[in-house]
């Protein structure tokens, strides 16, 4: 029996790895639903190539915050490519100490996002929201009206009342073992309606033990979140999946 199958790791940087085919077919092989998230449209072709055949991986089609700076113009070849893929991310703000600076153009880049895919209708949008969940969820607010798409918030780490008001806009958050990890971040995660919850890894960016995170690692994060609610692994495993059933429909 694979321990893993249907698992879920809605965010990660399956072409980030040393090999990258290798990525997709070991987390095919493991029947963990990943979402292989991009940082530039220009890495979308490859990662759809590889993603196509299989049953458990989907691409995602992104311009990451912290490389608006240098690409702020691929947001053309992003928007080309956006008709390909239900899929969007990785996308969003980024208001750290080192990519402040480019905050302006990546509020311009996330609004174009955002009223892009409310006109395709349909896209489900993995979001970075570093240090400006309230602009975030204010520019969702403005620009994805509700019907026309699903925000699912990437390493969440705004307020209680940031949470909160990300769930009353309909959001989803994937959590990773690094939030449940932290002091800080684990009562917020508590406060998230289980409902809305995927699990993520965002590897090769954790690490897991001395090595970079895979997709079969998120069974460590369902596990802490069964100790978080009380729940045995097996239930909260099948509230993952039934959340991400919700978000994709059919696909």
């Amino acid at each position: 029996m694979n321990v893993t199958a249907g698992l879920v790791d809605f965010h990660c940087h399956l072409d980030l790895y040393p090999d990258h085919a290798a990525a997709v077919r070991d987390a095919e092989a493991a029947g963990v639903f990943t979402l292989a998230v991009t940082t530039t449209p220009r890495a979308w072709p490859r990662n759809q190539e590889l993603a196509q055949h299989t049953k458990y991986v989907r691409a995602a089609l992104g311009l990451h915050p912290q490389l608006v700076a240098e690409r702020e113009s691929e947001i053309e070849l992003w928007e080309r490519h956006l008709a390909e893929t239900r899929y969007v991310g990785e996308v969003g703000l980024d208001a750290g100490p080192r990519f402040f600076k480019s905050l302006d153009a990546q509020r311009r880049v996330f609004q174009h996002v955002l009223q892009r895919c409310a006109q395709a209708g349909g896209k489900i949008i993995t979001v970075h929201s570093i240090r400006s969940a309230k602009s975030i969820l204010d520019l969702v607010e403005a620009y994805l009206p509700p019907g026309r798409g699903k925000i699912v918030l990437h390493w969440f780490t705004g307020t209680k009342s940031e949470a909160r008001r990300a769930v009353e806009l309909g959001c989803y958050f994937s959590i990773n073992a690094g939030m449940l990890g932290n002091e800080r971040h684990a009562p917020l995660v508590q406060t998230i309606p289980l409902d809305r919850m995927l699990t993520e890894t965002d590897g090769p960016f954790t690490r897991t033990g001395d090595r970079p995170s895979q997709p079969t690692d998120v069974a460590s994060v369902v596990e802490a979140l069964g100790h978080l609610h009380h729940l045995p692994v097996a239930d909260v495993a099948s509230h993952i999946r039934d959340n991400l059933r919700a978000l994709v429909g059919k696909e």
